[in-house]
């Protein structure tokens, strides 16, 4: 039985999204990273950006080009996701990457690391234990450049966006948002929960790879003292080798 969309519909004038799903989950966003795949690997010179999120893959293709081939860029698009669609299932997923990566618990970089645990009923202790204890899927990137959309936090952390967000959020801190978490990789406003801080820089527009998150990563954090955070050396450290 070949991958089944649930629908295929216009996202512009230039771009077509495949949803797959309903929900948040691996298995759903299994069937949208083969897809992806199958794509990459089987490159269209029409397509001009490939964006898998949660539930959906977005293709982004050259309309102007295709127009001067067939009247209907968007149905000529559509015909080649269906085909894409049935030819994938056989395909391979690669493998995830694992990522480790370091974070501050200390209540000067986790700013609501306190209050998250009293609404939970939970030792602070408790919260960074349940946080590191599993690992979590990239599910998306976005809002910012190499913001990580990961999941699923366990229920026992898993808390509301803040009613108020802030003005400022630090660049690395690590917040919850529902049953999701994430870094902000630069300063900016932000309404999630923040526990942490990692002295890792997620976002270099000067590097070969601007980002370090990939979508479908595997990631997994382990705290660190605030010592060790002010004496991290980033040009040492890699996040997959550790």
């Amino acid at each position: 039985m070949f991958l089944k969309a649930l629908s295929i519909y216009p996202a512009g004038e230039n771009a077509l999204t495949v949803c797959l799903g309903n929900k948040m989950d691996a298995a759903t966003n299994d069937r949208v990273f083969r897809l992806f795949y199958y794509l990459q690997r089987y490159p269209n010179p029409f397509w001009k950006d490939l964006i898998p999120a949660y539930c959906t893959l977005t293709i982004v293709y050259d309309v102007h080009v295709i127009r001067k081939y067939h009247p209907s860029a968007c149905a000529w698009v559509k015909n080649e996701i269906e085909r894409a669609l049935k030819a994938c299932e056989e395909s391979e997923i690669l493998p995830a990457r694992k990522l480790r990566i370091p974070v501050c618990y200390d209540s000067e970089f986790g700013f609501d690391i306190k209050s998250l645990a009293k609404t939970q009923k939970l030792s602070v202790d408790q919260v960074i234990e349940f946080h590191t204890q599993q690992a979590y899927r990239v599910y998306m990137l976005g809002f910012l450049p190499g913001f990580a959309y990961m999941g699923i936090v366990d229920d026992k952390i898993a808390t509301p966006r803040l009613t108020t967000p802030r003005k400022h959020v630090p660049a690395g801190s690590v917040g919850i948002a529902g049953n999701q978490t994430g870094i902000y990789p630069l300063d900016s406003p932000g309404g999630w929960n923040i526990i942490g801080r990692t002295p890792l820089k997620l976002f270099d527009v000067n590097a070969q790879q601007p980002v370090i998150f990939q979508s479908g990563d595997e990631v997994n954090f382990y705290p660190i003292s605030k010592e060790a955070f002010n004496s991290f050396d980033m040009r040492t450290f890699n996040p997959l080798a550790t």
